[in-house]
């Protein structure tokens, strides 16, 4: 079993129903066992050449313990993405959800369409503050930085802020990030 750190968010629609299914669907992927869920953060669209609309984002980090290989679960967020609504035709737009592999344990992946560590998570606040608070500790495979170190030292003027209060996905005492999941 690999930990695998995945990036959620939305900025269009009821984003905080969307987050919400899309928690509820990784928690259902094969051969993994979500063990964190970050809380919510809302965030200032960051336009980095793509175009993600005006609309404030809901960012999140999930957590999971997986047996899938890099490309299989890529393959599974991008049917996720689609069954919720995502344009895949203009993924740089305004999404109804985005989801990325943040890190694959401790590998560093260079293919086409799937880079591990993903490549501008230590330049996101909105990413590194959710991680930091499930995962301060972890250590980025390739600059070698705990989470909480790179949140510490980021340069990025964009505004995150907490979501308050948290939906009850996230707070949920029966929910797989308190006590496991079999699946």
């Amino acid at each position: 079993m690999e930990t695998v750190f995945i990036g959620f968010g939305s900025n269009v629609g009821d984003r905080v129903d969307l987050c919400s299914r899309a928690v509820t669907l990784l928690r259902l992927l094969p051969r993994s066992q979500v063990t964190h869920v970050s809380p919510l953060y809302e965030t200032e669209p960051v336009d980095d050449g793509a175009h993600p609309g005006s609309g404030w984002f809901l960012n999140g980090v999930l957590q999971i313990a997986t047996a899938l290989p890099p490309r299989h679960l890529l393959s599974i967020l991008r049917e996720i993405e689609q069954a919720l609504g995502r344009d895949q035709d203009n993924r740089s737009g305004p999404r109804t959800m985005d989801l990325d592999i943040l890190f694959y344990g401790n590998r560093s992946i260079h293919e086409p369409d799937l880079i591990v560590p993903h490549p501008r998570l230590h330049r996101r606040r909105f990413v590194l503050m959710p991680l930091s608070e499930i995962a301060p500790l972890w250590i980025h495979p390739v600059n070698q930085c705990s989470m909480r170190q790179l949140l510490a030292e980021v340069d990025d003027p964009a505004e995150v802020r907490r979501l308050s209060p948290q939906p009850s996905f996230i707070s949920d005492p029966y929910s797989p990030q308190h006590h496991g999941s079999n699946s």
